[in-house]
């Protein structure tokens, strides 16, 4: 027989076979001799108590050893009909690609239009950033295949469980080779090292299945007639050229996609200002964060992982909080334009460097900020990133050389003599963090790190380094759609969706919206 039981181990117990069958045999009463084979399929860490415990729920073969149970539900994608109708996706970012795969699976076939470069065309480009400062506008850690998660995240973690079929989207990833512990652990992580096969892998599926993927390709405009989309008018290497939009146009642009929010405000498509969240990168040594974590001066030990924190208070009102923390990480540059320093953080597969790194943000709401000239504007948010941006470079060299202060002196308001190793390739400099932060980001920041401090003992310290700066946790921009439509309020056709469109925060999310918008317009297209 098979049966799935919940156990509650020490961390050695959870990674040796052996030991745990003799756990399950003692907490369950059941003779030893009679496990035969066992499957861990869901596992968190509990680190809130002194003794670390690993939580499972395993799959045991009691007497004989049965067909194998998977655990992996896959996707079919079948090829597409010759006479499939059209639908357009702007963007090959996580929703813009699962968009394209709930297409096939709707019997559409996808036209998948990305403005950078396949994954491994725009490693290169990634490159230049941190040996030459040189950002190219068009493929960088923000535009190309995969979107702004493909080299820069890698976790699956979401809070979105409420909001659409997580497991399916888990699913995707791993039958297109992402390993099985993404369906098994209850933080899921690819690692960037690993995520971009994944990606092409997802890209070879939409084109063995019909679908037609074009790279370089990029969104001027819409053709509106009627207030439905009928066209898009694009821009690539071969010149601009009109494609009918088919049965719908899906934007799944992402976050910084700037000249699009400048052209939907410009053509009088409604578009609304949106929270962000505005602060640094915070980095520590890893084994501090281990120390601190796991309740241990031995750190995570030899069965734990690389620990991972997450923090939130809330100072004047306003959240302050630790986003998109990457244990055994590092922190690279995500300008997507030359004059800007923005910063962001990732990990590998095995979260396996000296570091750790979190964004450590502050909520900035639209009602926060005052630009003159552009009090009632959309992009008054968007407005607000840049002027930090380009404060952050300013400071620098000209280059992608980041300003740098220790958390402890940033608190207390000093320059740092010196500054710590860093993850970070392009490089740090000295500098005030706290007086190039608008002054309100500065001192939420600055009470919200003491009272870290407070709770995890040790965490603020001057062993950890704020690398500024954190301006793209999230679209500027929201695309206001019809709630049960999905299409935008004032255009029949046209989708808004995931992270650009305002809808999603983070791969999984942005994936789930991707799969819902192509639903949508499945239903809709048959009304």
């Amino acid at each position: 027989m098979i049966a799935d039981i919940q156990l509650r181990v020490d961390p050695q117990t959870a990674a040796e076979p052996l030991r745990l069958s003799v756990a399950l045999s003692t907490q369950q009463q059941i003779d030893v001799n009679r496990i035969k084979r066992l499957d861990i399929i869901k596992r968190s860490i509990d680190a809130r108590q002194r003794r670390v415990m690993v939580n499972l729920t395993v799959r045991a073969h009691l007497d004989c050893i049965e067909e194998k149970v998977d655990i992996a539900r896959p996707v079919e994608y079948r090829p597409l009909d010759a006479n499939a109708h059209d639908a357009i996706v702007v963007g090959a970012g996580p929703a813009g690609l699962f968009a394209a795969l709930r297409l096939i699976e709707e019997g559409i076939k996808p036209i998948l239009i990305e403005r950078g470069k396949d994954v491994d065309s725009r490693r290169r480009d990634i490159a230049l950033i941190s040996r030459e400062g040189v950002v190219n506008p068009e493929s960088n850690y923000c535009f190309g295949e995969g979107g702004a998660g493909a080299y820069s995240d890698g976790k699956l973690y979401t809070r979105s469980k409420k909001r659409g079929p997580v497991e399916k989207i888990l699913n995707i990833f791993h039958q297109h080779g992402a390993s099985r512990d993404i369906l098994v652990d209850a933080h899921p992580h690819i690692g960037t090292d690993k995520l971009p096969e994944v990606i092409k892998a997802m890209r070879q599926t939409i084109i063995r299945c019909g679908g037609d993927v074009r790279f370089n390709t990029r969104l001027d405009g819409l053709v509106i007639e009627k207030s439905r989309v009928k066209a898009v008018q694009l821009s690539s290497p071969e010149g601009q050229s009109v494609v009918d939009a088919g049965l719908g146009v899906i934007l799944a642009t992402g976050h910084s996609a700037r000249d699009i929010y400048h052209y939907l405000n410009d053509s009088k498509i409604k578009i609304e200002a949106k929270g962000i969240a505005v602060g640094v990168r915070l980095e520590h040594p890893q084994e501090l964060i281990d120390q601190i974590q796991y309740h241990s001066p031995q750190g995570r030990g030899k069965w734990l992982p690389a620990a991972e924190y997450s923090m939130l208070t809330r100072v004047d009102n306003r959240a302050v909080y630790s986003f998109c923390m990457c244990p055994g990480g590092f922190i690279i540059p995500a300008a997507s334009t030359p004059g800007q320093m923005v910063v962001n953080g990732m990990s590998p597969s095995n979260r396996g460097t000296k570091w750790s790194n979190s964004g450590m943000v502050v909520e900035v709401l639209p009602e926060d900020v005052n630009i003159k000239g552009l009090e009632n504007s959309p992009l008054k948010m968007m407005a607000y990133q840049e002027n930090i941006e380009k404060a952050f470079y300013a400071d620098g060299d000209g280059s992608q050389n980041a300003p740098a202060q220790r958390m402890n002196d940033f608190v207390l308001g000093r320059q740092s003599a010196t500054l710590p190793a860093t993850s970070y390739a392009p490089g740090i400099h000295s500098a005030r963090i706290d007086k190039l932060l608008p002054i309100e980001i500065a001192n939420r920041l600055k009470r919200g790190f003491e009272e870290f401090g407070r709770k995890s003992r040790g965490f603020l310290t001057n062993k950890a380094i704020l690398i500024g700066d954190e301006t793209r946790t999230s679209s500027p921009v929201r695309i206001p759609r019809d709630v049960n439509t999905l299409e935008h309020v004032e255009i029949k056709g046209l989708y808004p969706c995931g992270e650009g469109a305002g809808y999603a925060g983070g791969i999984v999310s942005a994936a789930i919206d991707g799969d819902r918008c192509a639903e949508a317009l499945k239903l809709n297209a048959g009304k």
